[in-house]
């Protein structure tokens, strides 16, 4: 057994590398001290195909593995955290739930604007009184006809407002425990729903995180 890098993990080391010292480390220390959200480096990142990099060709992605997307954080994160870990939730909150259970209509209508970086992923799930534990939310969802109406509130929330649709937590079941929570697919315009950027945090400043 080895662990030596494959020439395409290479490859994309050695791009993401050349990336994040040119474009991402020379501005890192003036966007945590001011909050400003790179939004210009993720578009340059989509023109890259960084975007989709795990995920499926067919949609939009680079069909890449779990490896390669992790030495693209890595290097992310070395050049500047706040950018690591928005490009880390894009992916692995926000595309990947729903590359993983999603129907063929959801993977190209949702999944395929995030891998052309149109707009950031994320992921609803973390709540007030609950913290990141699944099993302890109050969110709700509620059948009303044809339409599914959500009560409730999510903190701590990575990239949501930068986010067109976002996948959230809700429990539809109560009675069936951990096993009554559904995940939905929420268009950030909906009705009644607001993303408030009111945080005050310790670092990770240029990282957008919101309630629900």
């Amino acid at each position: 057994m080895h662990f030596d890098l494959t020439a395409e993990q290479t490859m994309i080391r050695d791009l993401i590398h050349e990336f994040a010292q040119s474009e991402v480390a020379p501005g890192a220390v003036e966007r945590d001290r001011t909050g400003v959200f790179p939004t210009e480096i993720f578009a340059k990142m989509a023109k890259l195909g960084l975007m989709g990099l795990p995920f499926p060709e067919q949609y939009g992605g680079a069909g890449a593995d779990t490896i390669s997307f992790a030495i693209v954080v890595e290097e992310l994160s070395r050049a500047c955290a706040s950018t690591g870990i928005t490009y880390s939730a894009h992916i692995s909150l926000g595309g990947a739930p729903l590359d993983r259970f999603g129907t063929e209509e959801q993977k190209a209508g949702y999944l395929t604007p995030l891998c052309q970086g149109q707009y950031l992923g994320a992921f609803g799930l973390t709540e007030p009184d609950a913290g990141s534990d699944a099993g302890g939310t109050r969110t709700a969802a509620v059948l009303d006809g044809d339409k599914w109406v959500i009560s409730g509130s999510k903190c701590f929330i990575t990239n949501a407002g930068y986010a067109r649709n976002l996948v959230l937590t809700a429990v539809t079941d109560r009675s069936k425990g951990t096993g009554g929570i559904s995940a939905f697919i929420v268009p950030t315009a909906a009705h009644g729903f607001t993303v408030l950027n009111n945080y005050e945090k310790m670092g990770l400043h240029a990282s957008n995180t919101t309630e629900l």
